[in-house]
């Protein structure tokens, strides 16, 4: 059935879902150091203008790859990531006090977007607990236990990127370019999904489907990644 007369297709064009992008946003982007960050959707927030964002992702990429690009350009204000020692220019942004980062551990953060997808008030940590990580964070005593609150994450707009989706919205994601897509998918207000392969709603194998298509509002057609553009920068 086409998008017009099946209400459950999801498949638009870049421009539509480009509408749902603003200035001063909360972003989630899926991905690993720029594997797995939807390229298209990237290119598409830096034509259209997008600044003051306010980034949720495992980190800042590299310079001219990835959600590195968006923090290249100075379209990010602030960062919430496991790291950012890939890309330099947040690292210069954020000494001169250009750039807001907050750090948080690799796999804590990781639960902190699964909890905002699946609707936690949160997770309990004792990592940091005696440290300067404490500083601004509840402390929970279980027991004879004392834990750090760690704060559920969601996003106005999640962007993933997977190697094939179906009309409604079904995933299937490319080896270790899965990594934090799954996650960033379920705690979007609006999950938009760049796919490399839209496909036929049957045609996914079901046991190969990772994230389901509740959790997704768009899907568009990836234009794949311009690598020479990248590395001659």
């Amino acid at each position: 059935m086409s998008e017009k007369t099946n209400p459950f297709d999801k498949v638009v064009s870049l421009e539509e879902a480009l509408e749902h992008f603003h200035d001063g946003m909360n972003l989630m982007v899926g991905g690993f150091g720029g594997v797995g960050n939807p390229p298209t959707l990237i290119q598409g927030i830096l034509d259209k203008g997008v600044k003051e964002i306010s980034l949720i992702s495992n980190d800042t990429a590299f310079p001219d790859i990835g959600v590195g690009r968006l923090v290249t350009e100075r379209r990010v204000k602030k960062v919430i990531a496991s790291h950012i020692g890939s890309n330099p220019n947040a690292g210069k942004q954020m000494t001169a006090g250009e750039l807001e980062v907050e750090f948080c551990p690799q796999g804590i953060l990781a639960e902190r977007v699964r909890a905002g997808g699946v609707g936690l008030g949160g997770i309990l940590s004792d990592i940091g607990i005696g440290t300067i990580a404490e500083k601004g964070k509840q402390i929970v005593q279980v027991g004879e236990k004392s834990y750090l609150l760690e704060t559920p994450l969601t996003a106005e707009v999640a962007i993933v990127h997977a190697k094939q989706a179906d009309r409604f919205g079904n995933l299937v994601f490319d080896t270790s370019a899965r990594n934090f897509n799954p996650l960033v998918a379920m705690a979007g207000e609006v999950t938009i999904v760049e796919a490399d392969e839209i496909v036929e709603v049957g045609e996914l194998d079901p046991e190969a489907i990772v994230t389901s298509g509740v959790f997704v509002n768009l899907i568009v057609q990836s234009k794949g990644v311009n690598w020479r553009w990248a590395w001659e920068k």
